[in-house]
């Protein structure tokens, strides 16, 4: 069994190293945290130059059909150098359910935007007091016309304040702790009904506590 890195793995991680050694100090990561911000778009846009925000997405849609492998290459460099830039929830989780789960339409609309750096999502899924059972989920929606009108409260949503767009589970059908009925729904960051009360984590982080009344 092979389990050697490829050269464009390995060309990969060394641009990126030695970009984060030169760009990416302690003192500038302080910097950005205590942007209104809490990140860098600078930074952001340099790693969709380096093909980091297309790296897992799949080629029909922009990225560049990398695997588990490849991302665990690429955080481990952002792990060494405490990168606060919302990674994990715009391309691993946002992006990553979107390929999974989204239509052609929504794929063609949102993982092109994402690689190119002009859009991030963030998964609001966790809730209060749900003690991450994933299928304890008591946001609802339901039918209104030809949409859905969702409400409910998500949790510690890493990356929201960040995000153009946030991925909300919401019960569709069932009672809350039934696995089944569950859906997600896209939602624009400044939807009406939509509030956040957006703080950091203990590692500097963004994050939200959302509500969502008639949203």
């Amino acid at each position: 069994m092979e389990f050697d890195y490829s050269e464009e793995q390995l060309a990969i991680t060394d641009s990126l190293q030695r970009w984060l050694a030169k760009n990416y100090t302690f003192e500038k990561r302080r910097e950005w945290l205590n942007a209104a911000e809490g990140m860098n778009e600078q930074a952001w846009a340099t790693f969709a130059e380096m093909g980091l925000l297309a790296l897992p997405l799949p080629e029909a849609h922009g990225g560049l059909g990398g695997g588990g492998a490849d991302i665990a290459l690429v955080m481990e460099q952002f792990g060494s150098a405490l990168v606060v830039e919302p990674y994990v929830p715009t391309v691993v989780l946002g992006a990553g359910l979107v390929a999974d789960l989204g239509t052609e339409a929504q794929r063609d609309a949102l993982l092109g935007a994402v690689a190119e750096g002009s859009l991030r999502l963030a998964l609001a899924h966790q809730e209060p007091g749900a003690r991450y059972a994933r299928s304890r989920v008591a946001t609802t929606a339901r039918r209104d016309g030809e949409g859905w009108v969702l409400d409910g409260r998500k949790a510690v949503v890493i990356g929201a304040p960040q995000a153009g767009q946030i991925l909300v589970s919401a019960r569709t059908a069932g009672a809350v702790g039934d696995a089944k009925g569950i859906s997600l729904f896209l939602v624009p960051a400044g939807a009406a009904g939509l509030a956040q009360h957006a703080y950091a984590n203990h590692d500097g982080q963004r994050a939200a506590e959302l509500t969502l009344t008639g949203v």
